[in-house]
């Protein structure tokens, strides 16, 4: 793939890059989208009928059983070459901040050391009732599931966003911040369905941010970015660097 020279100078002169990356990159690490079709034991059930607050309080057994499979399967799984990319950015640029909706930890995986989970961690958990943070999920004592918090005795519950909740508020605040500070704007690998995430790249456009898509597909995000890429991340974020950098090994 050839890369507009604009671009490039751009991409190397960035004072403050910002990431901004979706299901399209995990699903390259072999991590399906989440509203692809469930399989095995899982088959029957529709993943936003088990991702709510209702879901949980109606049959916690499952919907706790069915986020540990999830994070096993995502536990499996390695950072792909488009992460490794964004991480070697930190190093070539004054300042990178990845803003993801994934909630599967690649991007710290891969050496990203600024990253803000707007829907969270799955690998982690808080509790139903009074919402202090537990650490890992899968530190619970093996007896009760889903395990008890210590502090209160309610359920814990996977420490992710579900339909129905906001986006924690700190996460956004920070994200809003970045996004109006940087002056270039990647976006990677999403849909621009999910809201209000996904008005983080036409916030930047206002801001007078350059915005970059990359995507294989179309999606409502082109026409707001001054640069399309089409494509998956793992092939165009290495090559976008290689054409930067040339000499950077």
């Amino acid at each position: 793939m050839s890369f507009d020279t604009v671009l490039l100078e751009k991409l190397r002169s960035a004072r403050h890059l910002v990431v901004f990356s979706g299901a399209g990159m995990s699903a390259e690490s072999g991590i399906p989208t989440f509203r692809d079709a469930q399989t095995g034991l899982w088959a029957q059930y529709r993943a936003e009928d088990l991702a709510t607050p209702d879901a949980f309080r109606r049959d916690p057994v499952t919907v706790w059983n069915w986020y540990a499979w999830r994070r096993a399967m995502m536990r499996e799984r390695q950072p792909n070459a488009g992460h490794l990319a964004v991480a070697r950015l930190e190093r070539l640029l004054p300042e990178v901040n990845v803003i993801t909706q994934n909630v599967d930890g690649l991007h710290q995986a891969a050496g990203s050391g600024s990253v803000i989970e707007l829907h969270g961690n799955i690998h982690g958990s808080r509790c139903f009732d009074c919402g202090r943070t537990s650490g890992e999920a899968d530190g619970a004592n093996g007896i009760d599931i889903p395990p008890r918090c210590t502090y209160c005795g309610g359920m814990l519950r996977p420490a992710v966003v579900w339909f129905g909740e906001a986006l924690p508020m700190q996460a956004w605040q920070r994200a809003e911040d970045i996004v109006t500070d940087a002056d270039l704007f990647l976006c990677v690998g999403t849909s621009s369905l999910v809201e209000p995430a996904a008005s983080l790249p036409r916030l930047a456009r206002s801001r007078g941010c350059t915005v970059v898509q990359i995507n294989p597909d179309v999606t409502a995000h082109d026409a707001i970015a001054q640069f399309v890429l089409r494509g998956k991340a793992g092939g165009v974020l290495p090559g976008l660097l290689a054409a930067a950098w040339p000499d950077d090994s």
